[in-house]
């Protein structure tokens, strides 16, 4: 089975559909998202309408900070800048109550065999920490029996492994090249982000799970970063936001 990983996907619809489309080319079976499916972008119900279909089919979705603050977090929506707490009530405003419901109703964290997929970290998920470096990564896998841990949040893609002696190593994938996720190690691997990526790469990030191989792979997919960069500022939606997107950072 392929498993498609999308993680800060940010109410991008543009970016979610060039992602999809290009993971069923590369036959992906299913399809798990990372948190943050909304925020920062001009198409919240849109995007909560398709991951809401791919988890009626068998599909895996979490729980991100922005999908908190949307639905109940008011502290955690307090905490933000203002232009994320106008683009937290402008997506409020947005959303149908069975989409609410939808975000409200996500766990913050889900194990299944020896993968665990968490938005922020495995060592406290409703913190929202970031995993920045190999001691972030290091310490989210102690955090956890699960061998292998695949989060978002950090928005660029990243992959750590943890050798048999607890030393933790970082690698940076490159797009196209599988990387084997070899059984002596344990891995902490980011997919980046579908729908805002930040590494100076407009093209959204997305990565593929090969589970009977134990295969990642990370892809680069052009979208029409330009028409959504559009909607966000006929939503009304703070400019930087837009710019963001257009230049990838």
């Amino acid at each position: 089975m392929r498993v498609a990983l999308l993680a800060d996907v940010h109410a991008n619809a543009e970016a979610l559909t060039a992602c999809l489309t290009h993971a069923g080319r590369q036959r992906a079976g299913r399809h798990v998202f990372l948190g943050d499916l909304v925020g920062y972008g001009p198409d919240p119900a849109a995007v909560l309408d398709t991951v809401m279909r791919h988890v009626a089919s068998g599909g895996v979705a979490v729980a991100g900070n922005h999908d908190a603050a949307v639905t109940s977090d008011a502290t955690l929506a307090g905490r933000m800048g203002p232009e994320i707490q106008r683009s937290v009530e402008w997506t409020r405003r947005q959303l149908a109550p069975a989409q609410l419901d939808f975000l409200r109703g996500l766990p913050l964290a889900l194990e299944e065999s020896d993968r665990l997929y968490v938005h922020a970290n495995a060592w406290d998920p409703a913190g929202w920490e970031y995993v920045l470096g190999p001691l972030d990564a290091g310490r989210s896998l102690r955090a956890t029996r699960c061998r292998r841990v695949f989060c978002g949040h950090a928005h660029d893609p990243a992959l750590y492994h943890m050798t048999p002696r607890g030393r933790v190593e970082p690698f940076l994938p490159v797009p196209g090249v599988g990387v084997p996720l070899g059984p002596r190690r344990r891995w902490l691997a980011i997919p980046g982000s579908c729908g805002q990526p930040r590494d100076g790469n407009p093209a959204a990030s997305y990565a593929l799970l090969d589970v009977e191989k134990n295969l990642m792979t990370w892809f680069r997919v052009p979208y029409d970063h330009e028409l959504t960069a559009r909607k966000i500022r006929a939503a009304g939606l703070p400019e930087t936001f837009a710019d963001r997107l257009v230049a990838g950072a």
